[in-house]
């Protein structure tokens, strides 16, 4: 996926590989031992703490040690879900380049590490970037009925472009299909982030594949060999990455599909992650319904996201839920986190969402949810009821890990000038991450600048200070902050990093009162 610094023009892969590319004659196996990779770790917590931990995140996905990057679409196979995302083992010792390692699920909440599906510069090619897998359900690749495909992003000679790989024991490892490239670079600078789908219309196989500030489209019968179909260009967010594209019913019923990128609106003051359009797919190109995106998330760190679909016990789709899954961190720091220093690793991801597409504002929006299994991993849950709120007030409860939940309410004649919460608060009240309603402005918020935390900064979306209410469900765990408003109509994913002993939580109604209706916390831990 990493190539070109969005704002600072700096090389993205030098980030994570240096001369890892250069290296690759001396340090890659043939191309014929990848099929006899190593065998999966046991199946381990993917956290897998081996020592006191304590910046590591109680309840979200993290790496077990070293370096996590971008998430891979996961998959269905036998019963659980494959989540593949971009590790590097060596990243504290300096070295270069990421393999594909395997995390599956059966909940969204729990996951087991599998140990490295696709050790790096496993051949000539260099290291594995950012793709999808699919199952080959049709045998139409001619790896055997059943196989898990995987076209990914590889550039030899700095090169990008796609290569399939294969696995015939359910997605645990791959070995690389052929050394020419699936898609070849037709000369363009960036070219990468395959996303593949099988298009049941018409009986074959979809590609939307990153290319700069467009999309390109692609089909193919084979997996093997590509037709480009199409594009979608869009240059006014920056660098396109991680496409996405895929249908779901609405709750009016009706069938629409949706085109996701990762993008970075921040020039023309937008957020940085997931960008999506609501419109038609023909199969050879993608029409939207308005020129304006709309964004899954508002906050600084939701970046490299991916959805997939929702399968009941015997597999089948439902095509009314999808879940989203996004890199907890973002480009302009990537680096740049404690938890090297305390626990070991650097690579944590934001909760697994479930995600509605509902018929809103002459179109439709994506709503998200936090998985619904996360309440089966509540260890004690407070029900304070309705508490009414004049200035300032300190819970009794210290958490670093919990699930809060309340409806804000005020009296729209009279609204309290600023409403909501300081969480990670520290025990004399200066650090903390404030996250609530500003209604003069009127804007919703999350402000990490309160705490530590890689860049600053505070993220805003509109409320309506006449409705009187808001909606907030508030998710921290140790090293994040996630705000949902109003049933998932938005969402704020911070990076924080407050210390140890900052697990305060106090309420406010700055110039006025507010009740915070119905406020639960449940605290969480897997």
């Amino acid at each position: 996926m990493t190539d070109k610094e969005q704002d600072h023009g700096m090389s993205r892969r030098t980030l994570l590989t240096g001369a890892g590319i250069a290296a690759v004659g001396t340090i890659c196996a043939p191309a014929a031992t990848a099929a006899a990779a190593p065998a999966p770790a046991a199946a381990v917590p993917a956290a897998n703490p081996s020592a006191r931990q304590r910046s590591r995140p109680a309840y979200h996905f993290s790496v077990p040690d070293n370096w996590k990057n971008d998430p891979q679409r996961p998959i269905f196979v036998n019963g659980e879900y494959l989540y593949y995302y971009l590790y590097n083992a060596d990243y504290i010792d300096g070295g270069a380049g990421t393999a594909w390692r395997l995390a599956t699920t059966t909940d969204h909440v729990r996951f087991l590490d599998r140990g490295v599906a696709i050790p790096k510069f496993s051949n000539a090619n260099g290291d594995c970037w950012s793709g999808s897998v699919v199952v080959d359900e049709h045998d139409t690749a001619g790896y055997g009925k059943g196989a898990v495909i995987a076209l990914v992003t590889q550039a030899p000679e700095g090169r990008q472009a796609q290569f399939l790989w294969y696995s015939t024991d359910g997605g645990r490892t791959f070995a690389p299909g052929d050394a020419a490239p699936a898609l070849p670079n037709p000369g363009v600078h960036d070219f990468r982030d395959p996303k593949v789908m099988w298009d049941a219309d018409r009986s074959r196989w979809s590609m939307a594949n990153a290319e700069g500030n467009r999309i390109g489209f692609y089909a193919s019968a084979d997996l093997k060999s590509w037709i480009r179909t199409g594009e979608f260009v869009r240059t006014d967010i920056g660098l396109l990455e991680c496409p996405d594209v895929f249908r779901m019913t609405a709750d009016d019923g009706t069938s629409q599909w949706v085109l996701g990128v990762s993008a970075n609106g921040k020039g023309r003051g937008l957020p940085a992650t997931y960008a999506y359009w609501t419109g038609r797919f023909d199969g050879a190109a993608f029409t939207p319904d308005r020129d304006e995106p709309r964004w899954l998330d508002w906050g600084f760190d939701f970046y490299g996201a991916v959805t997939y679909p929702d399968h009941d016990e015997s597999g089948a789709e439902n095509p009314a839920l999808r879940r989203a899954i996004g890199w907890a961190n973002f480009w302009d720091y990537p680096h740049n986190t404690p938890t090297l220093a305390t626990d070991g690793y650097n690579g944590d991801d934001m909760i697994v969402r479930e995600l509605t597409l509902v018929a809103a504002d002459a179109g439709y929006r994506l709503h998200s949810a936090p998985p619904a299994a996360l309440a089966g991993y509540a260890t004690r849950t407070h029900r304070l009821g309705d508490v009414t709120v004049q200035g300032t007030r300190d819970l009794d409860i210290r958490s670093g890990a919990y699930d809060l939940s309340a409806e804000l309410v005020w009296d729209p004649a009279a609204p309290p000038v600023n409403i909501g919460f300081e969480v990670c608060r520290a025990p004399g009240g200066g650090r903390h991450v404030a996250a609530g309603a500003y209604l003069r402005g009127p804007f919703a918020y999350v402000n990490r600048r309160p705490t530590i935390n890689p860049t600053g900064g505070e993220s805003q979306t509109p409320v309506d200070p006449a409705a009187g209410r808001l909606k907030v469900r508030l998710l921290v765990d140790r090293t994040s902050v996630e705000l949902f408003l109003d049933d998932g109509r938005a969402v704020h994913s911070h990076r924080v990093f407050p210390l140890e002993g900052d697990d305060g939580i106090r309420l406010y109604a700055h110039e006025g009162t507010a009740v915070f209706r119905d406020l639960t916390i449940r605290e969480i831990a897997l």
